[in-house]
């Protein structure tokens, strides 16, 4: 089990379903679209952390503003964030996009508008919604799992390297973005140090 098992677990057919009903899309494209965003966010944080003082800052705000808390309920989340009733930095959507994609939001939804089908528009009120998702499944692993500094950038940059290697429409931008981190061996923070990150995740969020 990897982190994008997790993610995509934590989407269900009910909660694709509200998220498809508010973009007016079809719900097959919509939870393609969600793999997309994602494995894009991935892909960011797997940049971030490759800077110096990046894992230590993403670390930092996992443990200040993401608890994993609105896991227990994210279709109430969902709704919240999709009627403008979301409050706080645990669902801070566009902060945490900004934090993690900067400038490239827009470039990264035209890549995952024409994986999906979807609309530019539609994918666009789709990221602020899944970003948190993301920064509170890695809460709820570090915290529950007691990860290091070490685990937690394993973590990040096992899901975003198979999601390179597994291409899914995202091979393109995640190649260029992951380049410096996952090639040549340059500076990859150590994956946990032999521990069991898959068998330790599917441990805290049950195997689906």
């Amino acid at each position: 089990m990897n982190i994008m098992d997790i993610l995509q677990g934590q989407l269900s057919d009910d909660v694709i379903g509200q998220l498809s009903q508010e973009i007016g899309a079809e719900p097959q494209q919509t939870a393609s679209a969600a793999n997309g965003i994602f494995s894009s966010l991935l892909g960011g944080l797997a940049n971030n952390i490759s800077q110096e003082g990046g894992l230590q800052s993403l670390a930092g705000a996992l443990d200040r503003d993401h608890d994993g808390s609105i896991l227990d309920d994210l279709a109430g989340m969902v709704g919240g964030m999709m009627t403008g009733n979301a409050q706080g930095r645990n669902t801070d959507g566009m902060g945490i996009l900004g934090h993690i994609l900067g400038d490239q939001q827009e470039s990264t939804a035209q890549q995952v508008s024409e994986s999906s089908g979807l609309s530019m528009g539609q994918v666009m009120k789709l990221l602020p919604v899944l970003a948190p998702i993301l920064m509170n499944v890695l809460g709820k692993a570090k915290s529950q799992g007691g990860l290091d500094l070490g685990s937690l950038a394993g973590i990040i940059l096992g899901g975003a390297q198979q999601q390179q290697q597994g291409g899914g429409g995202m091979g393109d931008l995640l190649g260029s973005v992951l380049g410096s981190v996952l090639g040549g061996g340059q500076q990859q923070p150590q994956q946990g140090g032999g521990l069991d990150l898959g068998g330790l995740l599917g441990g805290i969020f049950g195997r689906r």
